[in-house]
């Protein structure tokens, strides 16, 4: 083992051999976790794990902001139902290849490994993304949903295990580590969604490889270059932010500034932390070297082999993506079934192990429809935004005197839904007009025109994806914190109670955004105060399901079925990812073949607002259903029989599953 404490990548050496009643080495000692330098009472090995997943996010956030954008305004053209449809079976795939993923490292790669190989394929699918060709788009897509299989799953283990098992930190850890999730995913919106759209979708995904890029190299760099490669992105990276909206109105600006010093601060924090030890060379190795490294066929390794498979699975996965129903079919099976062996296995289980399931089953359909109305976000919310949503805030606007004369007035999304002449203008008028390079117009004043902006400061529609992981940032360390107060005093709501002011507050959100979308204006155009407060409920609601999801299920799932009632969690959320596809589709606009043909938005705000009703109805409904049913959901939790077994000093029965402790992330 390398006594170095600026080791950051593993030799075979570190490895000596095998161990363990299967052969594998039995990890880290408690001397070797011990020995980790720390800083504000942490590892510091976290501080760079940190920061390489927040590129990773920046990268995947940064394309999520982009994707159906880009399929509908990009070189593909495609109708809305298309985009959907590609992006939902893309999302759906991102969340169910960690399920492999962390299975083959588990078994054979080890986390470190695995991280460096999702890390690769996601940075070529990043670059391949900047091809404007319909086979690379695709292979791309293929490339970031096998990269994420890899990545996503193993560079949470590697967290886990700097710490001892038991230890009290181990939760504020994850915390830490999720607020690099966020910070991640608030900065992509801010950049790549703001130069793709601005300067081109090409740069945008420029960005987000050069992301991945730095993302992977400071997992593997020595120490030192780590230490330098974060501190000068993020220098970099939030210089760039406030530079790029420096002459911004303060609405535009603030969110930028905050962000940006957020991350400037994290990067000074993580630039010292390093600075005493890298992360230690034991983190994430394999489980046997001699079974990595044994021959399979002739000179092929299981660990090559694992390498060849992972590209022959990418036009595979492209297929899947292309012929959405395809991923449509695999996640049924899939999850039916998983599903069909949890209802076996529940079936078969003593009493208290079959309730608990039980609760784990009704949870996962309600956190299934949670995620489906959640993830409109990325498709419909993201198009109602950009067609629908008044993006303007204007410094000059057109007064009684300038009616009946021809004035230049700037070419932003403020323009939407006014007449020039005999022409009503639409977001395809807009985006020719950028595309043509066209600064200002002359346009001819009617009374009708009064307000209009002629100038003014415009926010991109991808980055109002970034309010919230901001507003996660914000508000998650409240939450948690809330939590423990109240668990104190005990007055700590349940877990299925947790749920249903999850789904209630999704509703509400939604039902803010029907009624704005119902009250539009003359234009049918609805203001950005809305939108964000919508994206306020969907957080808070966020803020009290997500966390307990997976915790719920170390607690309540029988040890012997736990990964695997972990990877049918997954599965459904990967599911809910492609109901999303499903239930955007009502809101789909058909484009006519000439340009301009996209209707004007007082016609696109009922079809958005017919959408956002029903699932505002449905939510809410879905919320008093789990609060109804909460009190034998509690029950049926057995948290009291724990409690009892363990005073007694013996194992609850059914009771082996682990605990962890809530943590706020964007991810489900």
């Amino acid at each position: 083992m390398s006594n170095n404490p600026y080791a950051q990548t593993p030799s075979d050496d570190d490895f000596p051999g095998d161990g363990g009643d299967d052969g594998g080495p039995p990890g880290p000692t408690e001397e070797q976790v011990a020995e980790q330098k720390t800083l504000f009472g942490h590892p510091t090995g976290l501080y760079m794990l940190f920061f390489a997943e927040m590129w990773e996010r920046f990268s995947y956030y940064g394309m999520r902001a982009l994707l159906v954008l880009y399929i509908v305004k990009g070189f593909l053209g495609m109708e809305d139902n298309e985009a959907y449809a590609i992006y939902g079976a893309y999302t759906a795939l991102v969340y169910a290849t960690p399920f492999i993923g962390g299975m083959i490292a588990d078994k054979l790669l080890g986390a470190r490994r695995a991280v460096v190989l999702g890390g690769l394929l996601m940075a070529a699918g990043h670059l391949v993304m900047m091809v404007q060709s319909e086979l690379p788009f695709f292979m791309a897509l293929s490339l970031l949903i096998v990269g994420n299989g890899f990545f996503k799953p193993n560079i949470s283990t590697i967290v886990g295990s700097l710490y001892p098992e038991g230890s009290p930190r181990r939760d504020a850890g994850f915390t830490i580590f999720y607020i690099g999730i966020n910070l991640g995913a608030a900065m992509a919106p801010l950049l790549c969604g703001y130069v793709g759209e601005k300067y081109g979708w090409h740069y945008g995904f420029g960005l987000a490889t050069i992301g991945m890029l730095v993302g992977l190299a400071v997992f593997v760099a020595p120490a030192g270059l780590t230490r330098l490669l974060i501190l000068l992105g993020a220098l970099f990276s939030g210089g760039s932010m406030i530079y790029l909206n420096w002459d911004e109105v303060i609405y535009a600006f603030g969110p930028n500034a905050l962000v940006a010093i957020c991350l400037m601060c994290a990067g000074l924090i993580a630039f010292i932390a390093i600075g005493r030890s890298g992360m230690p060379s034991w983190a994430g190795k394999p489980p046997c070297m001699r079974r990595l490294k044994q021959p399979i066929i002739g000179p092929l390794t299981a660990e090559w082999a694992v390498y060849l498979g992972s590209f022959l699975a990418v036009p595979l996965i492209a297929l899947m993506v292309f012929f959405d129903g395809i991923a449509g079919w695999a996640l049924l099976i899939g999850g039916g079934g998983a599903l069909a062996y949890l209802i076996y296995a529940t079936a078969m289980s003593p009493k208290i192990e079959r309730e608990r399931l039980q609760v784990v089953l009704i949870l996962m359909f309600f956190s299934m429809l949670f995620w489906a109305f959640f993830e409109q976000a990325g498709s419909s919310i993201n198009l109602f935004t950009d067609r629908n949503v008044n993006r303007v805030f204007p410094t000059e606007t057109v007064s009684e005197d300038m009616v009946g004369k021809t004035v230049p007035v700037e070419v932003t999304q403020g323009l939407t839904g006014y007449e020039m002449g005999d022409k009503l203008i639409t977001m395809d008028n807009i985006d020719q007009w950028r595309e043509e390079e066209v600064k200002e117009v002359d346009w001819p004043v009617s009374k009708e025109d009064v307000g209009m902006a002629i100038k003014g400061s415009e926010v991109s529609t991808s980055q109002y994806q970034a309010a919230n992981p901001i507003f996660i940032m914000l508000f998650g360390l409240a939450f948690s914190s809330l939590w423990v107060y109240m668990g104190k005093r005990n007055i700590e709501p349940s877990t299925p109670v947790k749920f249903a002011l999850g789904i209630f507050q999704l509703g509400l959100a939604f039902g803010v955004l029907w009624w704005a979308a119902d009250n539009h204006d003359s234009r049918g155009m609805v203001g950005m105060e809305w939108l964000l407060f919508a994206y306020l409920l969907i957080t808070t609601g966020e803020l009290c399901l997500s966390p307990v999801g997976l915790s719920m299920v170390t607690k309540l799932a029988p040890k012997s079925i736990v990964s695997m009632v972990m990877g049918a969690w997954f599965l459904a959320t990967a599911f809910s990812n492609y109901l999303a596809a499903l239930i955007a589709m009502f809101t789909g606009v058909e484009h006519g073949e000439e340009t301009g043909a996209l209707p004007p938005p007082i016609d696109t705000v009922t079809t958005y607002a017919n959408v956002f009703g029903p699932i505002a109805i449905a939510a809410i409904v879905s919320a008093l259903i789990v609060f109804a049913m909460s009190p034998l959901l509690t029950r049926w939790m057995h948290e009291d029989h724990e409690t009892l077994s363990e005073e007694k000093g013996e194992p609850a029965e059914g009771n082996t599953g682990t605990y962890e402790a809530d943590n706020p992330s964007v991810d489900p």
